[in-house]
């Protein structure tokens, strides 16, 4: 087995730097064959896979977080989607990893363990659009307080995983609400808004169960809708999310759906996998077993 591995020395707090080494001589030790690539900048994992010749190899595999499979994802997906697509996988070791999970991948040892097996599963593959460019994901997108919330941490990120409590902390007190439009399948679903995610799998945030029904190969987007809380129910509500339990409050509803499109009022800034990128309005779409990932 031969694979093309695209490793973030950033990713995890530049844990992924320390990591690479005993990574790769594990893979080595299981007779997995490798060309290292190592990214340098934001989206050098885009252009590396671009620049691959995927028919060359049994696996491309991302050796970081949630961010980096995004990167890798479409450079494959953008420049390769119509010619042979090898499966992909996950060396999970950034600070989310929530894709991961809904591949039982939650370690290192998990990601080297299903690489050896060799026996990926079809996945859902999302897209939004930007302008008339299209971008994919296949774990969650979203905009509102969550993501406003992530924005917020990302300027504390060397704190870990405390940076994510200051960001909810700090939105919280600056709480605002948008108008949104969104357009599913034909059903349309307005009014003032704290949060939606539309999500492929369960999780988010690395353990927060976002979506506790969402699957990843079955067609459809699990999407979440909070309408505007006070502070106190958003601060009594929100932990919830890390055992599914936030739709027990009146204002949090869940649809499902293969299109949506999206407008809000003010503009709002976008979250796919964890990278801040985009703004609305978008339009979002499933692709049914797009793609192939280790298991």
């Amino acid at each position: 087995m031969k694979i093309a591995l695209i490793a973030n020395p950033h990713s995890g707090g530049k844990k992924g730097k320390k990591l690479i080494p005993r990574i790769t001589k594990k893979l080595t030790d299981h007779h997995i064959d490798l060309d290292l690539f190592r990214t340098q900048y934001r989206e050098h994992a885009i252009e590396l896979a671009r620049q691959l010749s995927p028919e060359k190899y049994d696996g491309v595999v991302s050796l970081g977080g949630d961010g980096t499979n995004f990167e890798v994802l479409n450079g494959l997906l953008k420049f390769h989607g119509n010619g042979h697509m090898p499966p992909l996988g996950i060396i999970p070791v950034g600070r989310g990893n929530s894709f991961a999970r809904d591949l039982d991948i939650q370690t290192v040892e998990d990601a080297i363990a299903a690489l050896v097996r060799q026996k990926p599963r079809q996945v859902d593959v999302c897209s939004f659009t930007q302008d008339k460019e299209r971008f994919y994901f296949v774990n969650i997108i979203g905009f509102g307080f969550v993501t406003d919330a992530a924005g917020t941490a990302a300027r504390f990120k060397l704190l870990g995983r405390f940076s994510y409590v200051i960001g909810v902390l700090y939105r919280t007190v600056r709480l605002t609400f948008h108008r949104m439009v969104l357009e599913m399948d034909g059903t349309v679903v307005t009014g003032k808004n704290c949060f939606v995610e539309f999500c492929n799998s369960r999780y988010t945030g690395g353990n927060m169960l976002m979506a506790p029904d969402a699957r990843i190969d079955d067609g459809f987007l699990d999407v979440i809708v909070a309408a505007p809380l006070s502070r106190s129910s958003l601060i009594g509500t929100f932990p919830k999310i890390f055992k599914g339990k936030h739709g027990d409050h009146p204002a949090v509803s869940f649809y499902r759906a293969k299109q949506v499109r999206v407008m809000t009022t003010p503009v709002k800034v976008l979250l796919p996998d964890g990278e801040i990128f985009g703004k609305t309005p978008t339009e979002i779409n499933i692709h049914p077993k797009l793609v192939r990932y280790f298991c």
